[in-house]
């Protein structure tokens, strides 16, 4: 079964989720309205009792994701973010069912928040990991929550 959707691809295989983030034209990077629709996948993954365990990776072959689209930022076209954060995981701290990050390639900022809201975290040898948002005069407010936390244990 494979759902349809404008920012990423869904794919439920057996008791598994397979969520890939589609857009990789631009690395993966995600806006508010992508936050949105990715908010939704994780919510009907964890009402539905027949999936079990939900992986997250990227389209392509550079980025996991490559955070905040900046572009659709400068823009102005900036929508209400989900109360579950961005990409519909980093604020959310209530998932009772694992999560693994299939990194393959880049994970800056939004993008690195996204893998350390998961469980597990999977990277191919070719992954890099950054919270560059000092860069752009923001912070990295999961990343930074997470990432002391999770170095010690993964």
């Amino acid at each position: 079964m494979t759902e349809r959707y404008q920012f990423c691809r869904v794919s439920d295989q057996g008791n598994i989720r397979i969520v890939t983030l589609n857009r990789p034209e631009v690395r993966n990077a995600l806006h508010d309205e992508a936050s949105l629709e990715l908010e939704g996948v994780w919510d009907e993954f964890a009402a539905r009792d027949d999936l079990w365990v939900g992986i997250l990776t990227g389209a392509g072959d550079q980025a996991f994701c490559a955070g905040n689209d900046l572009k659709v930022q400068a823009a102005g076209k900036r929508r209400q973010r989900p109360q579950s954060g961005f990409g519909g995981l980093t604020f959310r701290f209530d998932m009772n069912k694992p999560l693994i990050a299939a990194v393959n390639g880049t994970a800056m900022g939004g993008g690195f928040e996204l893998a350390l809201a998961c469980d597990l975290l999977v990277a191919s040898e070719n992954a890099v990991f950054a919270l560059s948002e000092p860069r752009f005069g923001l912070i990295a407010r999961a990343g930074i929550h997470r990432l002391v936390r999770a170095i010690p244990q993964k």
